[in-house]
């Protein structure tokens, strides 16, 4: 058995096998209630990351009690499909949201169930989707010539055994109107072990490919970790990484640039910050905006330009993606635009003159002048 399979065959999915839970009979009982409305799986080798109890990588994948809060509380805004997803799907599994491209979700299991997942309503449950679903995917792609990007996502595409992955990718790679393929995954830092040569072989027949992966903690990037992006970006695939913000796991400046730091020296361009989807079962993960416009405050200027990311909010409702910036504009006018720097210095950035107010009648002196400046040699 190849050595992912047997991380993934030795996962925790029963609240008795979870570590550092409080033994407290009751409290486990409790928590069952919870793996029965939001599975539960974290693969031996993420499991051997996590050192102590309310560490970052505890508080992402091991349930708690607070997971049914949202839906015990009838004031709760927090819904099971806060994307709408399920409403942009002109066929199974298939989002059509903006115009040129879709999202095709390949399968419904991850190596870790994340506790803060925005499809917290399907990962981990019994069913795979069918080769029939992909089909009908796939077809509607064929079909739609406006669509020149898909992104792959689940579940997580890198679950996908290495045969069907390629029948898939080969499928899509015929259709003629479709330019880019993305790969939407957390496999690479939470089982790197799925990065084999024989992955890479598959991938790299591709291009262009592109991986959008998932960080939140610094402690997540591992020899191990480092090896399979190296590999990926070896193979010719530009990385991507993207960081939901958590409360008490990276809403803190000093964590999320170590985090970016990191993504760079293993070849990751860190590309979003995404404020926490209003997911059921995940309010305690939740920060006030203000704390991701604070994070990209920190981040700008004090670190290069790579190492900041977009801070987006996923619109509720199927809205889209919305990027928000710190307050960085003071005031414009027709005349000026004053700006505000990383220090919180002002500065004034003169608006162009319009030629109209500047041009006047040259005189035959000017006129000479000017061609023999034009003339002169460089």
């Amino acid at each position: 058995m190849q050595e992912w399979k047997k991380h993934l065959s030795d996962s925790v999915v029963k609240v008795e096998d979870l570590p550092f839970v409080p033994e407290s009979l009751e409290y486990r009982e409790r928590l069952k209630k919870v793996v029965d409305v939001f599975p539960v799986r974290i693969n031996s080798y993420f499991l051997s990351q996590i050192k102590n109890e309310n560490d970052p990588l505890w508080k992402q994948v091991v349930p708690t009690l607070e997971e049914l809060d949202d839906i015990i509380d009838e004031e709760s805004l927090l819904v099971s499909d806060p994307l709408n997803e399920e409403g942009d799907m002109p066929v199974p599994e298939l989002v059509h949201r903006y115009p040129d491209r879709v999202l095709l979700m390949v399968n419904n299991q991850c190596p870790v169930i994340c506790r803060f997942c925005t499809r917290k309503r399907k990962i981990g449950f019994p069913g795979v989707v069918s080769r029939e679903t992909l089909r009908r995917g796939i077809e509607y792609i064929h079909n739609h010539s406006e669509v020149r990007d898909v992104i792959l996502s689940g579940g997580d595409p890198l679950l996908v055994p290495d045969k069907e992955l390629d029948r898939i990718l080969g499928e899509l790679r015929s259709i003629p109107h479709l330019e880019i393929i993305r790969i939407g995954t957390r496999v690479p830092g939470t089982l790197p072990q799925r990065v084999t040569p024989e992955l890479c072989d598959i991938l790299k027949k591709y291009h262009p490919l592109y991986f959008n992966m998932h960080f939140n903690h610094p402690d997540e990037i591992t020899p191990e970790v480092e090896r399979a992006c190296n590999m990926l970006a070896d193979t010719g695939i530009p990385l991507g990484s993207q960081t939901v913000l958590l409360k008490g796991v990276n809403d803190d400046p000093k964590v999320m640039k170590e985090l970016m730091h990191k993504l760079l020296m293993i070849r990751i361009k860190p590309y979003y910050i995404y404020q926490a989807d209003m997911a059921l079962g995940t309010d305690h993960f939740r920060t006030d905006v203000q704390k991701g416009l604070e994070l990209i405050s920190d981040l700008q200027g004090h670190t290069s330009g790579m190492g900041v990311p977009y801070f987006v909010i996923d619109a509720p409702g199927g809205g889209g993606k919305v990027r928000l910036l710190p307050d960085t504009i003071v005031e414009h006018n027709e005349k000026e635009i004053i700006i505000k720097n990383y220090e919180g210095k002002v500065f004034c950035y003169p608006q162009p003159i319009k030629k109209s107010a500047k041009m006047k009648v040259l005189t035959t002196e000017e006129t000479v002048s000017a061609e023999n400046i034009c003339q002169m040699p460089a």
